[in-house]
């Protein structure tokens, strides 16, 4: 394994078996492992045998943590970053950590792997020759409508990530700006044992979902 070099690894965003034997190698041989929460990464370690040194870096404290990293690295270090699910850098603040090691002329090596975005648009029966995706919406309601508008105009199968407790918030603001008979699939709890597709117009999907306890986070497809 070549000195000084960042391994972007992948993890499961559900079922464990989909984490792959390269990320296994990787994580097995690396001397650090950089992660969300020291708990989640725990877990997912311990589960396939294997025991590393654990650095947290998440939102809160990128900034202090950032200087820490870069000099493990400088130093020879090996160094695997992951998210609590998923590839790292998606929508986490893994993007300014990337964008600084390679600033400071370390290699970084992306592994492929599980990615929700990708699951939920393959999954969804939508559009995928051409898509757009926006992360986490804007909490506002204002700020969110305008996001929506505007990529509405891109002409292209628009995907994002809710939370359970805004979903149904959200899915009015959507009816409103690509109206209610507009094509939507809500994915949830991917590779899980409660894997759920719902599809249908907005307004389908809105009914769908009132009067029942909303759980999982969701990521959202929707072909305007």
């Amino acid at each position: 394994m070549e000195k000084s070099t960042l391994f972007v690894v992948p993890t499961p965003i559900g079922n464990l078996e989909d984490i792959t034997l390269r990320a296994l190698k990787v994580l097995q041989k690396v001397d650090t492992v950089v992660c969300e929460d020291t708990r989640q990464t725990i877990k997912l370690l311990s589960h396939f045998k294997i025991s590393k040194p654990l650095v947290s870096f998440y939102t809160q404290n990128q900034l202090k943590r950032l200087p820490q990293i870069i000099a493990m690295l400088e130093q020879g270090q090996n160094i695997a970053l992951v998210s609590d699910c998923g590839t790292p850098a998606i929508s986490d603040p893994g993007y300014n950590f990337i964008k600084e090691v390679l600033n400071k002329n370390i290699t970084v090596v992306p592994l492929p792997g599980a990615c929700a975005l990708i699951t939920a648009i393959v999954g969804s029966g939508l559009a995928t020759d051409s898509f757009i995706f926006l992360g986490f919406l804007r909490k506002k309601t204002g700020k969110m409508k305008k996001e929506l508008e505007q990529a509405k105009h891109v002409d292209k199968t628009i995907i994002f990530y809710e939370s359970p407790h805004r979903i149904l918030k959200t899915l009015e603001v959507c009816k409103e700006v690509f109206g209610e008979k507009a094509n939507i699939v809500l994915a949830r709890e991917l590779t899980k044992k409660f894997e759920e597709f719902i599809r249908g117009s907005i307004s389908e999907v809105i009914n769908n979902l009132q009067n029942k306890k909303i759980l999982g986070e969701f990521v959202v497809v929707i072909q305007p």
